[in-house]
């Protein structure tokens, strides 16, 4: 508290005007970061809303990468929080999934989007030519012919311009999203 006090310019003691400790302040942030994030509408199909939810919330924590960890984490979530999950299960539910079927949508979901931030959060590039310099620097130490199978896919898709990994999320989407489909038929 009294380094955050520094950083505002403020007096650690006066912090406690507003939170009553770290863990106060925690819930507060996380809970900015859910505020951020759209919620799915009522008259929206399950799958539009899923994907809707899926891209805002991928968009919150690449701005808030030091929330991933602290998202689900909080013991004492607030209001938007709270709003969030309940309009996200409220949409699987309209949407005809069974309580079952909702959570196991969540839980993979939701594996899925925080997976997949902080996967980009600790990759060593940010933008494409960082991931073709990258690439480049790995693939001088190969002798020819050696890991075939690293080359081509960096040569042939990595190392196309416009490449950026943060792309594949789409693709890791609607894979989850036409199995959660699947289920929905077969049920």
């Amino acid at each position: 508290m009294r380094r955050l006090g520094e950083a505002v310019g403020v007096e650690a003691m006066s912090l406690y005007n507003h939170v009553a400790n770290k863990e106060d302040l925690l819930d507060g942030m996380v809970d900015l970061v859910f505020g951020e994030v759209e919620l799915p509408a009522p008259g929206d199909g399950w799958r539009d809303a899923m994907r809707q939810r899926a891209n805002s919330l991928h968009l919150a924590l690449s701005r808030h990468r030091w929330a991933i960890g602290l998202m689900e984490s909080r013991p004492t979530p607030g209001p938007a929080a709270l709003r969030h999950h309940d309009a996200v299960l409220g949409s699987l539910r309209r949407g005809g999934f069974s309580v079952p079927l909702t959570a196991h949508a969540v839980s993979v979901l939701d594996s899925y989007i925080y997976g997949f931030a902080l996967q980009e959060k600790t990759l060593p590039f940010d933008t494409p030519e960082e991931t073709s310099d990258l690439a480049e620097s790995i693939m001088s130490g190969f002798d020819d012919g050696e890991y075939p199978h690293l080359t081509e896919l960096a040569t042939t898709h990595v190392m196309r311009p416009g490449y950026a990994y943060g792309d594949e999320f789409a693709f890791g989407l609607d894979l989850i999203l036409d199995g959660l489909q699947q289920q929905m038929a077969n049920r």
